[in-house]
């Protein structure tokens, strides 16, 4: 199972905030997920991110691979 650290996208049209996610990469953006491992609110003043770094850890040591925006979030927590 390849499995991908990415963002689940919520909220509405032109106010969206979002979940990072662990899921398999075979499944939709939204879709079913394994684990919920932090938020990212770009719209609140400075934006808001929260990471689980410990369960990062845990995921990126058995292999999964983090999508580029997640990546950059990654690099600023």
């Amino acid at each position: 199972m390849a499995t991908k650290i990415r963002l689940k996208r919520l909220g509405k049209k032109f106010y969206a905030f979002y979940r990072v996610v662990i899921s398999d990469s075979r499944n939709k953006r939204n879709g079913k997920s394994i684990e919920e491992i932090g938020i990212y609110d770009p719209n609140k003043q400075p934006s808001l991110i929260q990471i689980k770094s410990d369960r990062a850890q845990y995921w990126l040591g058995v292999g999964a691979q983090p999508t580029e925006p997640v990546l950059k979030l990654l690099k600023i927590t």
